[in-house]
């Protein structure tokens, strides 16, 4: 039996979290299955009841895809109650290049991404700055509060 893994973030504002992640990890929003202008328009096709649809529901994508086909799809799946603790899971968005590159290089990548994320709606939580371990990395929140990192 083949197995798929898809990704499914609870949040408020699908859309929100499309326009800030797709850029974040490198995808693309998800468009709609062919023949279908929107997923709205495709999941009413498939016989979805108008009640299980919210307004602007599917009117614009709600997941992500990896144009390269190698990582999951990510599903923004909107949801009525807001964030109320720390997530149990996180990305790591490992932009530094890791430890074989030099540590101000990688100071250097990291900020720069945070510098991105931040204009793109994320906040800084904390920079994790520790040279004597030849580490660095920033904690980071995206626009609904979902906990990540740029390592």
């Amino acid at each position: 039996m083949e197995m798929t893994l898809q990704l499914t973030i609870d949040c408020s504002d699908p859309q929100r979290m499309v326009a800030f992640w797709a850029p974040a990890l490198g995808y693309v929003p998800e468009p709609a299955p062919e023949g279908h202008p929107t997923w709205r328009a495709y999941w009413e096709a498939m016989g979805v009841p108008a009640e299980e649809l919210p307004p602007g529901a599917g009117d614009l994508a709600e997941s992500i895809v990896d144009p390269t086909g190698r990582g999951p799809r990510v599903w923004f799946q909107q949801v009525p109650e807001p964030k109320a603790v720390k997530n149990r899971w996180h990305f790591d968005l490992k932009v530094g290049g890791g430890r074989d590159v030099p540590l101000a290089v990688r100071r250097e990548r990291v900020d720069a991404t945070v510098e991105r994320l931040v204009d793109a709606g994320a906040t800084v939580l904390r920079i994790k700055d520790e040279p004597d371990a030849g580490f660095y990395a920033a904690a980071m929140r995206d626009p609904e509060g979902n906990e990540f990192d740029v390592v």
